[in-house]
């Protein structure tokens, strides 16, 4: 058995070729590089990555807010294009829905195919150039087109940035740092309410100047991304399960080296390997076969996780603008500032309750802000039904609503991205991602323009309520068979396809 890789400082048996079975090609490799990865104290190389890879969720946040708010003043006369409202609401959301579903299954299959950096790279450049060509759109038709391929771009960002986040976090954090990096998709809501009270200001910003510039903010916030990404390793478990143990074995072996300078300390050593044997690029009916045949209980799960969110937060914040305004009276201009209170709860979720999904488990505290969300939202559609809310305490309760349904919608995410084999990972995460949205991101604006938009209770109360029942669903099949992947290896809890033999028996 000869050394591929030199062994870092930690101590660890790195990563090493062994004879294959005869008449086999390459030489298996046995590697501890997962569970040297999993056992690194958290240090200045896991905020490179975190702050690399996890703020492109606030450039979702701050795209989906300001198309959102600007719709009043797309439609008005002077902004340069001849567009309704409605137009922006439902054809201009549905089709970024679209372009996100599409692009997730595009790159999420590059993803697994050419590696986690080529493509988080390609992602971000692919939603930079669409943003700031949307800024010159002259016809709605161009507008729409624009907004297909900048969700094409995020689409692909949701497979590319989770399968590499998962994969470079330790196990025992991975949960709350996963979720407070889908959260931050709030902190760009925030900012996009804030920025568009400024923006729709006609005192400051000409009608058909306005909106071009808020496209502005999202393309410097992706170029400073874009900087620091480029400084984010690719994924060393990646790496060795595509004949790249070298490569593999010096990431993780520089990423000990800086922290054992840092502390002063040699790191424990790594006992735990497993051997994996090169097989050629998946296609899409080996995927289907082991997402369907070997994990079926954990494909029913995904689907239920992602379509509930899906349509609570379509239920919800799809219609709160046109609900604001058509039932409590409040300004075009002052929406912003209700829905920056919603983000910031939104955030604050995940933030507060997302170190429970590693200490408490997955299981109790997925099922419990699912359940818990919808039950409060059943609640939030009773008080409305009756007439006890204004705009005030309708925020409020929206907040308390997200508040938990935030955390449970990111570990939607968490989830499938933990509980299928390495080699299949971004495809599944785009799979899920893109059938949850597509039932519930592109019919829900269709189905929940119409009744919120109408002026009537009972419809948007009904509205209120299929959110909450699906969420309510979801959070029992989460207890009925959930995974519980709290504090456990990627490869524990779904040995890669290349595995040969583990070197120690999963937990």
């Amino acid at each position: 058995m000869s050394e591929v890789g030199g062994v870092g400082g930690a101590g660890g048996v790195g990563s090493q070729r062994q004879r294959s079975a005869p008449g086999a090609g390459e030489p298996d490799i046995r590697t501890d590089v997962p569970a040297r990865l999993d056992r690194l104290p958290w240090s200045p190389w896991h905020w490179r990555i975190v702050i690399g890879l996890g703020t492109v969720w606030i450039l979702d946040g701050l795209e989906v807010t300001i198309v959102g708010n600007m719709a009043g003043r797309l439609s008005e006369h002077g902004s340069g294009l001849a567009i309704s409202s409605a137009q922006v609401t439902t054809w201009a959301a549905a089709l970024y829905v679209t372009g996100a579903c599409c692009g997730a299954l595009f790159f999420g299959w590059l993803t697994d195919r050419l590696g986690r950096k080529k493509l988080f790279m390609v992602t971000l450049a692919v939603y930079l150039a669409a943003t700031a060509v949307t800024a010159f759109s002259w016809t709605a038709w161009f507008f729409f087109l624009c907004r297909f391929f900048t969700g094409f771009g995020i689409g692909g960002e949701y497979a590319a940035i989770n399968s590499a986040i998962d994969e470079l976090i330790p196990a025992r954090v991975r949960g709350r740092i996963d979720l407070i990096i889908n959260g931050s998709f709030w902190i760009g809501a925030a900012l996009g309410a804030f920025a568009s009270i400024a923006l729709l200001n006609t005192a400051l910003f000409a009608t058909d100047v306005g909106w071009r510039l808020s496209f502005a903010i999202g393309v410097v916030l992706g170029l400073a991304i874009l900087l620091v990404r480029r400084h984010v390793p690719e994924s060393p478990r990646w790496l060795f399960t595509h004949g790249q143990a070298e490569e593999a074995e010096r990431i993780v072996a520089e990423a000990e080296q800086q922290i054992e300078a840092r502390t002063g300390e040699p790191l424990p050593r790594a006992e735990e390997a497993i051997v994996i044997r090169r097989r050629p690029p998946l296609g899409f009916i080996t995927v289907a076969r082991t997402v369907l045949r070997r994990y079926p209980r954990r494909t029913v799960l995904g689907l239920a996780l992602f379509v509930g969110q899906a349509f609570l937060y379509n239920s919800v914040t799809f219609g709160y603008a046109v609900i604001l305004t058509t039932f409590f009276d409040v300004p075009v201009g002052d929406t912003g500032y209700y829905f920056a209170v919603i983000a910031v709860g939104n955030f604050l979720g995940p933030l507060l309750l997302g170190h429970l999904f590693d200490s408490v488990g997955r299981k109790p505290m997925i099922a419990g802000t699912y359940a818990g969300s919808g039950v409060l939202l059943f609640g939030t559609a009773w008080l409305f039904q009756r007439g006890s809310l204004d705009a005030v305490t309708m925020t409020a309760c929206w907040t308390a609503v997200l508040f938990l349904a935030s955390a449970g919608a990111s570990a939607a995410y968490l989830t499938v991205s933990e509980i299928f084999p390495l080699e299949t990972r971004a495809l599944c995460i785009a799979f899920f991602y893109a059938v949850g949205t597509a039932i519930g991101g592109i019919s829900g604006p269709l189905l929940f323009n119409g009744l919120v938009s109408n002026g009537t209770t009972s419809d948007t109360t009904l509205a209120f309520c299929i959110g909450a029942a699906l969420m309510v669903a979801a959070g029992g099949v989460e207890a009925a068979i959930g995974v519980r992947a709290e504090r456990r290896s990627l490869e524990s809890l779904a040995a890669p396809l290349s595995a040969v033999t583990p070197e120690s028996g999963p937990s």
